[in-house]
């Protein structure tokens, strides 16, 4: 509970702030996607996602890509089911998870660590099932909540 009086900063104003926080790496996927166009990739805003998504991006093993306030999708539709890291690695049965919720909490954690998403993310252990991000984000899919890689 806040005390009497105290200003609370909007919502609006918190996702406007982590824009401009990770705008450097919504740059590097804003000109990833740019190139992915010229090859038959197309770009939506989507508001759920707060992000700009480039579907049927041509490069990649396939699923999805975030930096920062962009996502690159190899497929149609983010709202494609997938398995989880975990599952993935062979950790456990895990039943599949939605594309869509695991990229919007990669948007999340860029908005909150801008910059420093990508060299904490590849200290973490990059793309792999023990990267903290990649739990975190499967368990926010799963959940939806607990999108902070620190979380319990």
């Amino acid at each position: 509970m806040s005390e009497p009086g105290a200003r609370r900063v909007p919502l609006a104003a918190l996702g406007t702030l982590g824009a401009l926080w990770t705008l450097p790496n919504t740059l590097l996927g804003l000109i990833a996607g740019a190139v992915g166009v010229g090859f038959g990739a197309h770009i939506h805003f989507s508001r759920r996602d707060l992000a700009i998504v480039f579907h049927r991006w041509p490069w990649g093993p396939g699923g999805a890509l975030t930096l920062g306030n962009t996502i690159l999708h190899t497929g149609d539709s983010l709202d494609s089911p997938c398995v989880t890291y975990a599952h993935r690695a062979g950790h456990g049965d895990e039943a599949p998870i939605v594309l869509a919720d695991h990229e919007r909490a990669h948007v999340f954690q860029y908005m909150a660590l801008g910059p420093l998403f990508l060299p904490l993310y590849l200290l973490c252990g990059g793309v792999s099932a023990r990267n903290r991000f990649e739990r975190a984000a499967d368990r926010y899919a799963r959940e939806g909540k607990g999108w902070w890689p620190w979380a319990k």
